[in-house]
């Protein structure tokens, strides 16, 4: 009996040491549906969240639907939309589809941008409205995408901290959750800037490769210059240039 007393007794030291501590930072567990009681800016990012799709293979990504003045388009990964310049992706929130063509290609920091010739009629862009400077540690942030082989999900979380990218200057570390198939997925803060576009989810490599889900990183939108990224685009009109091209 003394045995089983002291057995029982190493478990609810163990249970209550496993405990979350008061004041640690966790992040939300990801949600499929907005109920009425969310914040409206979690509403309008999860109705912009497109799944990007690459003709011929099949493969999916995430990317998110904006209005830059009279231009409609698509913010998402490069690798996830990595064929020349003119290539034509399917982006989709729930039963609508449009074309979707690549007008900006950016390798190095893992931008690209997609121009949508018809816009959605079932759901409304996002506001071209990117942060200025690179989001601050502590920031709060809120995403959708679309994990792989999963419907639309929602995500809550904040900037962790920040590491040397492969790209022009610091990338973002963020602390939430993230899967394959998010890639794309543009990041917001609670007041719908963008923060930047996420491209990958930490990896360690010790001692053998591991899915770290609960470390983001993501390409600050001070990494691409909006006007220098549509040029391209804007320079193939002749006639009936759109507003966002003069």
């Amino acid at each position: 009996m003394n045995y089983i007393k002291i057995l029982l007794i190493m478990l609810v030291s163990t249970i209550a040491y496993a405990a979350p501590v008061t004041g640690v930072y966790i992040p939300e567990k990801p949600i499929e549906n907005i109920n009425a009681g969310r914040p409206a800016i979690e509403k309008k990012v999860r109705e912009a969240a497109l799944r990007i799709t690459v003709p011929l293979t099949g493969g999916h990504g995430s990317g998110s639907y904006i209005k830059y003045k009279d231009l409609y388009l698509v913010f998402t990964a490069q690798h996830v939309a990595s064929g020349a310049l003119g290539m034509n992706y399917l982006a989709t929130h729930k039963q609508e589809s449009h074309i979707a063509t690549l007008i900006y290609s950016d390798p190095i920091n893992d931008i690209a941008v997609l121009y949508l010739k018809t816009s959605f009629r079932t759901v409304s862009p996002m506001k071209f409205n990117p942060l200025k400077n690179i989001a601050s540690v502590g920031t709060n942030i809120i995403y959708s995408g679309y994990p792989s082989t999963h419907k639309l999900m929602s995500f809550t979380g904040r900037v962790a901290g920040y590491e040397v990218g492969t790209g022009s200057g610091k990338e973002i570390i963020l602390q939430t959750y993230g899967w394959f198939g998010c890639s794309g997925s543009m990041i917001y803060t609670l007041k719908g800037q963008q923060v930047g576009v996420l491209y990958g989810v930490d990896i360690e490599y010790y001692p053998e490769t591991q899915v770290q889900e609960n470390m983001i990183w993501v390409a600050p939108m001070s990494d691409i210059d909006i006007d220098r990224a549509i040029k391209p685009f804007c320079d193939g009109y002749v006639e009936n240039r759109p507003k966002a091209c003069k």
